[in-house]
């Protein structure tokens, strides 16, 4: 297990660029399935989840050829089914929560799909009900293994047809798309996610010869086709990787300048930071944080209510930078009651930075409420392990900014979802050095 140490209280200062966004690429990357006929796909991070996904498509058989940093080529001509009953398939599946989405394209492509229950983050219940009550409304028979956690669909013919989606989940959105787009007749999928990265693979399967509207809506109608061809394709720069970099410019009273954040993708996102009392320009297609040198104040509501930042379905505020915003308001000037509605274990890592010295208190699961230091009272190091991935870079904000040294252990959490994050920190001045693990 490696370890950051991290100096902190440095300002930091120059200019940092996105990556791919991570939770596209692993809708983007099970795409490929999809078509016999070559895929590229450009600004692909380098990162656990991402790699991890990409050796598996390669031992189901797929051609991967890499053409440069982040750029890729696919070819799904010879895909090895027998892999997906093996025993290392219900091994490599379990590592990843992103393997779930492999099912849907093999299910339309190849008339069956199977994947072990999915591993990810540690933050609370995510079911898999909605992917797979969508796969049954197409056609398909469903069987679940219990001795070991085997999932399984097959059809002989999947057939389009009207679905309410008992929740917007995205990957659900994604997986059931990917099986329709072959399906026979015309699917219509309402609560549909309707986020970005969901907009983006609905763009790609276009442009690979399906035939899907309403995109950016809630309503997907999808006529299916009966193949599909190659294409290329470029990420989306990584919104929740923005929102990282707003939240430690805000923090460390820093100057940074966000390169190439497309800006016309962010949503809510630089709203709910300026509502924080943090200031966010926009430049081109650049955001430029100011050093905030007298810190920030958090606005109350019109009427002089405590201000809640709570997390909804796109284009609400995603929920995968609450715990950003809650570092962040650790400093700030005044109060804000923070509502995690979707997971209920994500704030469990508050009591590492009440350790360090912010106000909080944990109302429940799924709220906490953040009484601003104003800076009059610096964090204070410590040693401290990353429970998953946006806890991580929470964590790693907070000691960038505190008093003193700290230790972060288990950050495989936050290298599965942040590219060399270290190097890139060390080149905007950050005092932090990875030492290798026992």
């Amino acid at each position: 297990m490696s370890t950051f140490k991290i100096e902190g209280g440095h300002q930091l200062k120059g200019a940092i660029k996105p990556q791919g966004a991570k939770n596209e690429a692993l809708q983007i990357l099970c795409a490929v399935l999809l078509t016999s006929e070559t895929v590229v796909i450009n600004n692909i991070p380098d990162i656990i989840d991402v790699n991890k996904l990409i050796t598996l498509l390669k031992k189901l058989g797929v051609k991967v050829e890499k053409l440069g940093k982040g750029s890729y080529s696919f070819k799904a001509d010879e895909v090895n089914l027998k892999y997906l009953e093996s025993a290392e398939f219900k091994e490599d599946g379990k590592g990843l929560r992103g393997s779930i989405m492999i099912v849907g394209p093999l299910l339309g492509r190849f008339g069956k799909g199977y994947i072990p229950k999915p591993g990810g983050d540690k933050i609370g219940r995510r079911r898999l009900d909605t992917h797979f009550e969508g796969f049954i409304n197409l056609g398909a028979k469903f069987r679940y293994n219990r001795e070991d956690y085997f999932y399984g669909v097959e059809a002989e013919e999947l057939k389009g047809t009207y679905m309410l989606l008992d929740e917007a989940s995205v990957t659900g959105t994604a997986n059931i798309v990917m099986a329709a787009v072959l399906a026979k007749g015309q699917t219509t999928i309402y609560n549909a996610a309707c986020e970005p990265y969901l907009q983006q693979l609905c763009k790609m399967l276009n442009r690979m010869g399906a035939k899907i509207s309403g995109i950016g809506s809630n309503m997907l109608i999808i006529d299916g086709v009966e193949s599909l061809g190659g294409t290329e394709h470029k990420m989306l720069p990584d919104m929740i990787e923005i929102g990282s970099w707003i939240g430690l410019a805000a923090m460390t009273k820093s100057e940074l300048t966000i390169k190439d954040v497309s800006w016309n993708d962010l949503g809510q996102i630089p709203t709910v930071f300026r509502k924080l009392g943090i200031t966010v320009e926009q430049k081109g297609d650049d955001i430029h944080i100011p050093a905030h040198t007298k810190g920030y104040q958090i606005q109350n509501y019109i009427d002089g209510s405590i201000l809640t930042i709570a997390d909804a379905p796109w284009p609400g505020f995603t929920p995968d930078l609450l715990s950003i915003v809650l570092v962040i308001a650790t400093q700030a000037r005044g109060e804000v009651l923070i509502h995690q509605k979707m997971f209920e274990s994500r704030l469990f890592f508050v009591d590492k930075l009440i350790d360090m010295g912010a106000k909080i208190i944990l109302c429940d699961p799924h709220r906490a409420t953040v009484i601003g230091h104003d800076f009059k009272s610096q964090l204070k190091a410590t040693v401290m392990t990353s429970p998953d991935i946006r806890a991580g870079i929470s964590l790693l904000i907070a000691a960038l900014s505190a008093k003193g040294t700290s230790i972060i252990h288990n950050i495989e959490q936050i290298d599965r979802g942040y590219e060399n994050i270290d190097e890139r920190l060390r080149a905007i001045g950050a005092k932090i050095e990875r030492l290798p693990g026992n």
